[in-house]
């Protein structure tokens, strides 16, 4: 049985400055990913020993900064998110850090930025952005990915919502997770899955 508690107390704790973000984000109501699903971005840097990572959704930059710890020296990610007064609050965190030479952050709507996005050969692609328009991040950043590289996606579990029969009241966003769902799980060009880590990853290989 899935004990999440164990797991918890099994890992080490994350550095101060991540539990001060989390602390920061939770304050202020801001939307950050599971702690697991950090530790998870960690790990995928690091095995992969990425040097190009897009992030679609900064918010206050907690996931950026999971990453951004794990990068190799030459490294880059380059995070993409309109609201400038929380970009700001994540270049802090950066700057605190020692990483903010290694992250560009764009204050731009990502479906205006990507058409004419220059870097390809992305080792990962993190979305966590709204939810609506996950289907059209995904028509274009699979495209950017060098053939192996990953997309990662957070929320496909949508807090179970996904999960349940569908009523005519379903929110836009729910009803958008559910089709994108199916439609990741179907990409011609990817190997994908959904793992139960935090409120559902979903991680794509480009395979063509």
């Amino acid at each position: 049985m899935r004990d999440p508690a164990y797991l918890k107390r099994l890992h080490r704790e994350p550095s101060p400055l991540l539990l001060e973000l989390e602390q920061h984000g939770l304050r202020d109501g801001i939307p950050i990913v599971d702690r697991a699903a950090g530790r998870f971005l960690s790990v995928l840097v690091h095995s992969m020993q990425a040097n190009r990572v897009l992030e679609l959704g900064t918010a206050y930059g907690y996931s950026t900064l999971w990453m951004a710890l794990a990068l190799p020296p030459a490294g880059r990610i380059w995070t993409i998110d309109p609201d400038m007064e929380c970009t700001e609050i994540a270049a802090s965190y950066f700057r605190r850090a020692g990483v903010e030479e290694r992250i560009e952050i764009i204050n731009q709507p990502a479906l205006e930025v990507l058409g004419s996005f220059p870097q390809r050969n992305l080792d990962i692609v993190f979305i966590d952005a709204i939810k609506s328009e996950y289907e059209d991040y995904l028509a274009v950043v699979v495209p950017m990915l060098k053939r192996s590289g990953i997309v990662v996606i957070d929320n496909l579990l949508w807090s179970g919502r996904a999960a349940a029969v569908p009523k005519p009241s379903d929110d836009e966003q729910t009803v958008a997770i559910r089709a994108f769902n199916k439609a990741f799980l179907n990409h011609p060009e990817l190997d994908a899955t959904i793992v139960p880590i935090g409120d559902g990853i979903g991680i794509g290989a480009r395979v063509d």
